[in-house]
């Protein structure tokens, strides 16, 4: 039995596509199962709730061989680790207490970095690698750079002025993935019984890019100009709060991207085994074009 924690989420839910290929018994954790897609109706076993909840993943984990482990956004916690640790903190005892074997969980790079203890949502989760891997359960966390789909999210702005944002510089070049793969990856790991102990598995795309390369080439995808504005970090940080988004998770936005804008991603070497197949092009025409070309005004 594999559970699948945040099924209707961006990478969760393709988690469980890639489950739902296969002949494998799939629990899903899930708030609202209304949500869940109707390929999975009558095909898992349905937990509703939140793996956040002592019950709820006891219930969950019991005879799992394996957990797929992804803490949800918590945009208004009052701190970066009560979003990440605390959340995590009943799952990783009730994997401990329910024999869970593997847990594959999404993670960060920069591990062993200086940058790695100020870096916001990257601090908390590896702060959550370590209380997992620390239950006793074999562990693997999918350590990754930035999402390229996180692009998405500045639709209407790419659409309405033909501009992105971001506070890091924008001819700093870092590793982007698409979640595709890394859904891809985790599946694999997921039905693998063969693994053991603890470890880390970059998933760094294909090469390494800078916002202003992203820019060139959504241009020639989209056939319009699109250009990267750098933000100042304060007014970055005002806008998340402007959006609802606690003062603390904020900082931690901010404190993230400043890590990354100073080299956080970089200290991993590229290998053929971290470097998943997406390009930024491939993933612009499959996912960015559809999004800008069916996105309202």
């Amino acid at each position: 039995m594999i559970v699948v924690t945040a099924p209707t989420g961006q990478v969760g839910g393709q988690v469980l596509d890639r489950l739902l290929l296969q002949d494998t018994p799939v629990r899903v954790i899930v708030r609202d199962p209304s949500r869940l897609p109707p390929e999975a109706l009558g095909r898992v076993e349905v937990v509703t709730g939140s793996h956040g909840d002592p019950d709820v993943v006891a219930g969950a984990f019991a005879g799992a061989d394996a957990v797929f482990w992804l803490v949800p956004p918590d945009p208004r916690a009052t701190s970066v680790h009560a979003a990440y640790v605390d959340f995590s903190r009943p799952a990783a005892g009730a994997m401990r207490e329910q024999g869970v074997r593997r847990v594959v969980g999404v993670s960060a790079l920069g591990r062993g970095t200086a940058l790695a203890a100020h870096a916001g949502y990257v601090t908390g989760s590896l702060a959550v690698d370590d209380l997992i891997a620390g239950s006793g359960v074999a562990y693997r966390a999918l350590t990754m750079p930035s999402f390229m789909d996180n692009t998405a999210r500045q639709t209407n702005l790419i659409r309405d002025e033909g501009v992105f944002t971001s506070p890091i510089s924008g001819d700093r070049r870092l590793p982007a993935c698409a979640t595709r793969d890394v859904a891809d990856v985790a599946a694999a790991l997921l039905t693998d019984p063969s693994w053991d102990g603890v470890g880390e598995v970059p998933v760094l795309g294909p090469e390494d890019l800078s916002f202003e390369d992203m820019a060139a080439t959504m241009s020639e995808v989209l056939a319009r100009p699109v250009r990267f504005r750098q933000v100042p970090g304060a007014a970055y940080k005002e806008r998340m709060m402007q959006f609802g988004t606690s003062e603390a998770m904020a900082q931690g936005l901010l404190d993230m991207a400043l890590a990354k804008d100073a080299g956080l991603d970089e200290h991993v070497a590229r290998t053929p085994q971290n470097s998943t197949p997406t390009t930024f092009r491939s993933w612009c025409t499959d996912v960015l074009a559809p999004a800008v070309a069916n996105s309202r005004p």
